[in-house]
């Protein structure tokens, strides 16, 4: 008979599963793990997996209410187009 309280063994996932659930390319979490921006993952060998914990984790802390830097003080308005040529042709 299990005992309830036993803890569940951790779920490692692919990089495939991975990309899958955050609607990310493979490619882009290939990038993140180059520039060590993305979930914690761990290599055994030639495969990539990542603890589903770890990235739960790692996508909660990209949580945001607003697209306001945090601690930003001050808020710039966006800059207006300047129409310059191109090749001669007016961009307008």
């Amino acid at each position: 008979m299990s005992d309830s309280l036993t803890p569940l063994p951790p779920r490692y996932l692919r990089t495939a599963e991975v990309a899958r659930m955050l609607s990310l390319s493979v490619r882009t979490l290939e990038k993140y793990r180059i520039r060590g921006t993305g979930p914690m993952y761990r290599k055994i060998g030639g495969r990539v997996i990542y603890d589903f914990d770890d990235v739960k984790k790692w996508v909660d802390r990209h949580a945001a209410r607003s697209t306001v830097r945090r601690g930003a003080r001050i808020v710039l308005r966006a800059k207006r187009f300047a129409h310059t040529a191109y090749a001669g042709k007016s961009r307008c």
